[in-house]
């Protein structure tokens, strides 16, 4: 198979004409051309008079591959082998049936992966299935009352449900290309196997969860919905089984080995793990806020005069200011014609999120702007103090907004000059439990409101508009990842052996991508266990 890279095509022009333009690079006839499909599409908007889409083409010829790209001389075209994901041996010795704790999309993928491999996984999932949990979430969103059990963060999905369904990373790993394979076989658009930024979005999200659990169980494996971890049994350093409650009742299941999925608002069973002896670290996060803007305005600043072209949509943005202190601050899941999302799981506590449907039309454009924390500037050395760190940081935010589960938020104007906002300007706040106009340095650390306020002007610098006055910040942004990392081995266990910390939860990813490799890795690890 021959790819070629950097095929420009026009915004009017149509793709069918991709395949004279790939024989064009192999100066070949057109009818030589057996097959070709999109490798990559990306859009080109670096010059605001000339914003046009670039591709990747994989194309198959009648004639000898080998030959053509040599005498086509061309730097775009190079011989490649199609990827096939390659299940590894089974070596695992053991009669337990494996467990992973969540179905968030570490859990998800690990539970595929074992279930692809016979070896019939039970998950447990401590929320609700999506439907129930969905019907949840918009009753907390309506009423302000919380379901600490089933919310934005805990159910089928995990928190990556209520998401843009983002599958951009900054990872490299063979993994990505088989889940992205599983994600379309389940309902995702065709358009994430080839997009440069791939989305799902949360409307269909819900039904790609839906029917990767549909094939698990398909494969033997189970999901136990509404099953909550309560402890590991352990002893002599390994683990034996594990407890956990349904409706409140215990229930203990026998087992050599658990993938602890459990993603990163899990905290109870980071305590109970810490208090089991597991051996857990603090680790860099970051704290902000979500930031709206006027999608049009988003638009108009990357796509100049092309701004309203059908085959463009909704335009984003990645911003980074560097420098301003050890890790800066940065634009994270930035959501184009999205809503921002009130996320709470805790009582008492408010946190902010983003999402967009798959059409990605709604009128306002958001991005959490956040600042790096590091362990020094957590309250104590405690391996948990990150989480604490968290924890009364959304407390303030709790109370600061009214002390019910609406959000504090300011103008952008306002928060520039230190002055609590009193009126909304042109643009309307989209968080569904509503906000209270205040000052942000009430709830933000001071480093962290410093920041902000210096990479907004900077920011400004890269995509004009960004530091408009109206545009609404709402707060706090603390979960972008974890606060800790559950340390484990090359083998990927832990310190009590046969149990695997895995994605976001325990520290080794940051969005849906990483956390499903990592789920991948974890699951081969498990096939790899000969004890």
């Amino acid at each position: 198979m021959i790819r070629i890279n950097e095929i420009r095509l026009g915004l009017d022009e149509e793709e069918e004409l991709l395949k004279d333009k790939a024989a064009k690079v192999l100066k070949v006839n057109p009818k030589y051309i057996k097959s070709w499909s999109i490798y990559r599409k990306s859009v080109d908007a670096r010059k605001k008079d000339d914003v046009h889409f670039t591709y990747s083409l994989d194309v198959e010829i009648t004639l000898d591959e080998n030959q053509i790209v040599a005498k086509c001389k061309s730097g775009k075209a190079q011989l490649v082998k199609p990827y096939v994901y390659e299940m590894p041996a089974n070596n695992r010795v053991s009669s337990f049936r494996p467990i992973v704790v969540g179905f968030g999309p570490a859990g998800m993928f690990a539970g595929l992966i074992l279930a692809q491999a016979g070896l019939r996984p039970i998950i447990l999932e401590r929320g609700k299935d999506v439907d129930s949990r969905t019907a949840d979430v918009n009753r907390f969103w309506k009423t302000r009352v919380l379901d600490e059990e089933s919310n934005v963060q805990f159910g089928e999905g995990g928190a990556g449900t209520f998401s843009d369904g983002k599958l951009t990373t900054g990872i490299k790993s063979p993994y990505i290309r088989k889940i992205l394979d599983e994600l379309y076989k389940a309902g995702a658009p065709e358009e994430i196997l080839y997009s440069s930024k791939p989305h799902i979005g949360t409307d269909r999200l819900v039904i790609v969860v839906k029917n990767i659990r549909k094939e698990i169980e398909r494969l033997g494996g189970e999901v136990w919905l509404e099953c909550r971890l309560e402890k590991l049994i352990c002893a002599n350093g390994f683990v034996h089984g594990v407890t956990y409650s349904k409706h409140g009742e215990p229930f203990d299941l026998e087992t050599d080995s658990v993938i602890m999925a459990i993603g990163h608002s899990a905290r109870d069973t980071v305590e109970m793990l810490y208090k089991l002896g597991v051996d857990i670290m603090q680790k860099p996060f970051s704290v902000g806020a979500r930031i709206e803007h006027p999608q049009r305005l988003i638009n108009e600043a990357q796509y100049g005069a092309f701004a309203n072209h059908p085959k463009l949509g909704a335009a984003d943005y990645k911003l980074a200011c560097h420098g301003l202190h050890e890790r800066g601050a940065y634009t994270f899941c930035m959501c184009p014609g999205g809503t921002v999302v009130a996320a709470a799981s805790e009582k008492e506590g408010v946190i902010v999120n983003g999402m967009s449907s798959l059409a990605r039309d709604g009128k306002n454009a958001n991005s959490a702007l956040l600042v790096g924390i590091e362990p020094k500037d957590f309250p104590s050395e405690h391996p948990l103090a990150g989480i604490y760190y968290q924890r009364e940081i959304e407390h303030k935010a709790f109370l600061l907004g009214g002390g019910d589960y609406r959000a504090p938020a300011q103008l952008v104007g306002d928060f520039l000059k230190g002055v609590e906002s009193k009126a909304l300007g042109e643009v309307e706040p989209t968080c569904p439990t509503g906000v209270t106009l205040t000052n942000l340095d009430g709830v933000l650390p001071q480093k962290v409101g410093a920041t902000m306020k210096s990479a907004i002007v900077e920011m400004d610098k890269k995509l004009h508009g960004f530091n408009l006055y109206d545009a609404v910040l709402t707060a706090p942004e603390t979960r972008s990842s974890s606060s800790v990392r559950i340390l484990r081995d090359d083998l990927m266990q832990c310190n009590i052996r046969g149990v695997y910390p895995c994605g976001e939860g325990a520290g080794y990813a940051g969005g849906i991508i990483s956390a499903a490799v990592d789920g991948v890795k974890c699951a081969h690890a498990v096939l790899g266990d000969e004890h």
